[in-house]
């Protein structure tokens, strides 16, 4: 679960942290406190998109951290295999945010990228706000919808068909580029002849080309290597005074007293080794000198040379490795086209194989989904009559697609009837903003026992929604958080009633700026602020009296208090 969030410079944001509880977190507040700045840094700190324009004013950057803590066994798990590992149990996912509109971010510590960050936050936490809600309305999203919610029965079957998907698919790609008339075949046939003999003909070696253009840089320059090295020479054995013959006298000089001191004759010794040294390199600078004055033709060699491997990897590949693999390539396709009917009967027997692979698996999802659909429908009926739609009616009914594709060949659209004697319609012909915001909580109450992810939030839940309908919420709210952390943001009381910890956002002005801060509320001040969402400006005796007898009947309605 989301164990605390530090926020820092982010908005109107100075510094803040918060720790949570487990099951129900409501967070409420004035209009304009800053809630839905609170939720903007937990989405920024787990990989959204965000602009320079949320660092504080006078700030170098911003940062957002999230503690997580009591990780699930699955998604231990599923971090392992991405060589993740909590430390003690915890993880901490961080996001540094910088004025050039770059961010740093980390997990643990350890920077990684934003993928990655979002990826494993998946395993985490679940955002749920107005994007959602439009999710509802696309009928893309509906078989999403019930894919997870018979997630334990479809098992890998998605994973394995999206595979034997994109197998399908390279199959019949080859099999399409495969057909062609014997005219065009015979055409390519001779251009891949010619090309596999030129290459094969020039008896390319790797890394040839490397060492050619060493060589020849080296004698397209041989005039002036002679040149300098000839000048070298001279100084050190041909000229009058060179060095060669001062070390020569100095040897014989060293020599008439080495015999009276032991130090004497280390310094005979080191000299007679440079002398040696020194004559040694006379010998090889005259013998490289020597080599390069007969490099002319070596040199012309070199060049014919480089200019085919260069020619070569002009028009099959950039480096001597790709002209092999193209030349092996070209091969493979000749002896295809050598053998071109048995080869052809060939992918047509895999073509029918990976199609026959993917309908078998198709068939297998369908069934699961169909089966899952009836249940999937009652589980939503009774969530929606628990959310006050009395006299509702929901169904998924299904299509066959003509051709399947990576997600099987089902089509289904969510169908529904929120008043009695009405037909059922397309969700996204029907509800309002307020019941939309009802049918997305019911289908994570009947989703949250099949998903992993411990931590919800919920923002704008009780959008259009008041009176018994705010109550039936706040019960269903309550019930998600029997098995989920939740963290929920309203402005309603009969749902902040409902809390396990209950924290208040306050907007305040300091040395002439605005900052937004959060703080866990004690009982008397959980009190106080039911009684401000009550009763609005004045808190009268009998409205925080009104506000004690809700947090009383909440409690009774919880079945973990």
């Amino acid at each position: 679960m989301l164990q605390s969030l530090h926020v820092k410079n982010f908005a109107i944001i100075d510094e803040t942290e918060v720790d949570f509880r487990e099951h129900l977190n409501i967070m409420t507040g004035e209009t304009g406190a800053g809630k839905s700045i609170l939720i903007d840094s937990v989405n920024a700190a787990i990989g959204a998109k965000v602009s320079k324009d949320i660092i504080r004013r006078g700030a170098d950057y911003a940062l957002v951290e999230l503690t997580f803590g009591d990780l699930n066994s699955t998604t231990v798990e599923a971090l392992k295999q991405r060589d993740i590992y909590p430390e003690e149990g915890m993880l901490v996912l961080s996001r540094k945010i910088m004025e050039s509109g770059k961010s740093v971010c980390k997990i643990n510590g350890e920077t990684v990228t934003t993928a990655i960050l979002k990826e494993v936050a998946g395993y985490l936490i679940d955002i749920h706000g107005q994007q959602e809600h439009h999710s509802l309305l696309q009928k893309s999203s509906h078989l999403k919808f019930l894919d997870r919610f018979a997630k334990e029965q479809l098992g890998l079957l998605p994973k394995q068909l999206e595979e034997a998907y994109k197998n399908w698919k390279a199959v019949k790609e080859e099999l399409e580029n495969a057909v062609v008339d014997e005219g065009e075949r015979n055409r390519e046939m001779s251009f891949l002849t010619f090309a596999v003999e030129e290459i094969e003909a020039a008896r390319l070696r790797v890394g040839e080309d490397i060492e050619l253009e060493e060589e020849y840089k080296i004698l397209s320059n041989s005039k002036q290597i002679v040149e300098s090295v000839g000048n070298c020479l001279r100084f050190t054995k041909e000229a009058e005074d060179n060095a060669e013959d001062f070390i020569s006298r100095a040897q014989r000089f060293l020599s008439k007293v080495s015999e009276y001191d032991a130090e004497l004759q280390n310094l005979e010794s080191v000299l007679n080794s440079v002398q040696d040294m020194l004559s040694d390199f006379n010998g090889q600078a005259a013998d490289y000198i020597s080599n390069m004055e007969d490099s002319g033709e070596r040199f012309f060699e070199v060049e014919q040379r480089l200019n085919m491997v260069n020619q070569l990897k002009g028009k099959y590949g950039d480096t001597i490795e790709a002209v092999l693999a193209y030349k092996e390539e070209c091969s493979q396709k000749i002896e295809k086209y050598n053998n071109y009917e048995t080869y052809l009967e060939k992918l047509r027997k895999n073509y029918k194989e990976a199609e026959g692979v993917c309908i078998d698996l198709c068939m297998k999802i369908s069934s699961i989904r169909k089966e899952n659909a009836i249940k999937m429908t009652a589980a939503m009926t009774t969530a929606l009559q628990d959310l006050n739609f009395s006299d509702v009616q929901f169904e998924l009914p299904f299509e066959t697609m003509e051709q399947f594709n990576a997600s099987g060949f089902d089509s289904c659209e969510f169908m529904i009837s929120l008043n009695l004697g009405e037909a059922l319609k397309p969700l996204t012909k029907v509800a309002s903003g307020g019941e939309l915001s009802r049918i997305m909580l019911a289908m994570k109450s009947i989703l949250a026992n099949q998903d992993d992810v411990p931590t919800l939030i919920f923002d704008e839940i009780d959008t259009g929604i008041s009176g018994r309908t705010a109550q039936m919420v706040s019960e269903k709210m309550a019930q998600i958080g029997v098995n989920h952390q939740i963290l929920c943001i309203t402005h309603l009381s009969q749902i902040a009633a409902m809390a396990d910890a209950h924290f208040l956002i306050e907007k305040s002005v300091e040395d002439g700026r605005t900052k937004t801060e959060i703080h866990e509320l004690n009982t008397d001040e959980i009190y106080t602020e039911l009684a401000r969402m009550l009763g609005g400006a004045e808190i009268t005796p009998a409205v925080l009296q009104n506000a004690k007898e809700m947090k009383h009947l909440a409690n009774q309605v919880k079945s973990y208090s």
